[in-house]
């Protein structure tokens, strides 16, 4: 999915990966090197996770359900502009 949006050259900041499964430090790693600004998980975050998401500066929400998920990470504006 990164592959073809990059080669379609879209703005992947403004849009979101969703994972079926556990956020783990290796989503968080490629969506932040590929400039996704959200990750999205059906379950859990890890620990490690959250720790990436807060150094990257990467929203990052799991248990996402219709209505409802809950953030583990969301950036500043102040960390958005610097990231």
């Amino acid at each position: 999915m990164i592959g073809a949006l990059a080669r379609e050259a879209l703005p992947l900041g403004k849009g979101f990966a969703l994972v079926t499964s556990r956020a783990s430090y290796e989503m968080v790693h490629k969506c932040a090197s590929a400039g996704i600004g959200a990750l999205v998980a059906v379950s859990a975050a890890t620990a490690l996770a959250v720790e990436q998401a807060q150094t990257s500066g990467l929203l990052l929400a799991g248990f996402a359900r219709p209505g409802r998920h809950l953030i583990y990470h969301r950036p500043t504006s102040a960390a958005m502009a610097h990231g």
